[in-house]
C-alpha cells in the first residue's frame, strides 16, 4: 500500500514541481535550517527560551531518532526496494525510518507552535512541505514520514513542558 501511496505522489511529477521539492527538501538537510533558527530565536531575549526549546528538542530528536531508531529498525529505503523511480538527488545514506527531515521540522515547528500559535502555523506548514517533498523525491515511505512526526511532535511537547516547568526556578535563582 505505501508503495501505492508513492507511486500515486510520482504521477504529480513535473519539471517545476521537481524543482520546488529540491528547493524544500534542501530547506530540511541536516536540519540546518530548523537549527538556525533556533539559534535566532535564542539570541533573541523575548524569544530565548522558545529558540532553546527548539534546540533541546533537535538535539533530542537526533539521539531519539536518528541514533536509536533509524539504527534499531534499519528500514531501507524506498528507491533501494523500487529502482523504477529514478532518484533527482543524491541517495540518502541512512536508514529510512524513521524521516530525519520530518523529525527535525516538526521538532523545531511543534516547539514554534507551543510558543507561538501564529508563527508555530507558518512552521508546521514549511514542516509538513518538507515532509511531503521526501515522499516526492521517493526517499521516504509514508509511515517513516507518520513515525517522524510523532517522534518530532513527542520531543518538542517533552522538551516544552521540562523547560516550562523548570524554567520559574531557573528564573528565581537567577534572579
Amino acid at each position: 500500500m505505501e508503495f501505492e501511496i508513492l507511486h500515486g505522489i510520482q504521477a504529480l511529477r513535473s519539471d517545476l514541481l521537481d524543482q520546488i521539492m529540491i528547493f524544500i527538501t534542501k530547506l530540511g538537510d541536516a536540519g540546518l535550517f530548523w537549527i538556525g533558527l533556533g539559534l535566532v530565536l535564542a539570541i533573541i531575549p523575548k524569544t530565548r527560551k522558545c529558540g532553546l526549546s527548539v534546540l533541546g528538542a533537535m538535539a533530542l530528536t537526533f539521539i531519539l531518532g536518528n541514533l536509536i531508531l533509524k539504527n534499531l529498525v534499519a528500514r531501507p529505503r524506498p528507491f533501494t526496494v523500487d529502482a523504477s523511480v529514478p532518484l533527482i538527488i543524491p541517495q540518502p545514506g541512512e536508514f529510512s525510518f524513521p524521516s530525519g527531515h520530518t523529525m527535525n521540522g516538526f521538532a523545531a515547528a511543534t516547539t514554534i507552535f507551543l510558543y507561538y500559535h501564529k508563527a508555530g502555523i507558518a512552521a508546521l506548514l514549511l514542516a509538513a512541505s518538507i515532509a511531503f517533498s521526501r515522499m516526492y523525491l521517493f526517499v521516504h515511505y509514508p509511515t517513516d514520514i507518520l513515525g517522524g512526526i510523532i517522534v518530532g511532535v513527542f520531543d518538542a511537547w517533552l522538551i516544552y513542558t521540562l523547560v516550562n516547568k523548570w524554567a520559574p526556578a531557573w528564573k528565581k535563582k537567577n534572579s
